[in-house]
């Protein structure tokens, strides 16, 4: 608990449904069991196959950044651990869903069977499926927001087409973080902020 207090304090956290999700959803579950001692670091920790589970800071940052909310329908790509698709499910709630793509099979497996110890698999509330990110996920759109937890070079057309107008995407581009909102159909707003690292991408 630690760690949340520490992301509190330091204005990373702000809103409560956030807050609570971070406070509920353990991260020590999403860790390889060689790592599970180091669950309150906060710092990007491997978890095979070239993949990281994100540093608490930067998930913290994006998630608020993303301003997920009960009931919405939202896109995770690039789930690897199924931590930010468990917090993500812990905020959309019952009437919500998280739809949680991953590329590396072991992994999307890794991250279901993590999401099941919170009953979320079950529930319907998370379903993760093992596709390429980049095309994102027609079946389900449109989306409410969509969380990108990889660097891509530049936003996808199928990202920007499968978000509702108003929706929100956040994504790593290079080192930065960007926040774009959908104003029109052809209409993206986008803010940069810069200073971050990210593992890229994997596109089939």
């Amino acid at each position: 608990m630690a760690l949340v207090e520490e992301l509190i304090k330091e204005g990373y956290l702000k809103t409560p449904g956030i807050i609570e999700a971070f406070k509920k959803i353990k991260r020590v579950d999403f860790l390889p069991q060689d790592l599970k001692d180091l669950a309150e670091l906060n710092e990007a920790l491997p978890i095979g196959y070239g993949q990281t589970i994100s540093q608490p800071l930067v998930v913290a940052f994006m998630l608020e950044l993303l301003e997920p909310k009960e009931g919405e329908k939202i896109l995770d790509i690039g789930s690897g651990s199924g931590w930010t698709s468990a917090l993500l499910g812990e905020i959309v709630g019952e009437k919500g869903k998280v739809v949680a793509i991953e590329v590396v099979p072991e992994l999307k497996e890794f991250g279901e069977k993590n999401n099941s110890k919170y009953n979320f698999i079950e529930k319907g509330r998370v379903q993760f499926i093992c596709v390429d990110g980049s095309k994102g996920y027609e079946k389900e759109a449109p989306f409410d927001k969509i969380l990108v937890s990889a660097t891509a070079i530049k936003i996808p057309d199928p990202w920007k087409k499968q978000l509702k107008i108003g929706g929100r995407i956040v994504t790593p581009i290079d080192s930065s973080i960007f926040l774009f909102t959908k104003k029109s159909e052809k209409e993206f707003e986008q803010i940069e902020y810069p200073g971050f690292v990210f593992v890229p991408l994997i596109e089939k």
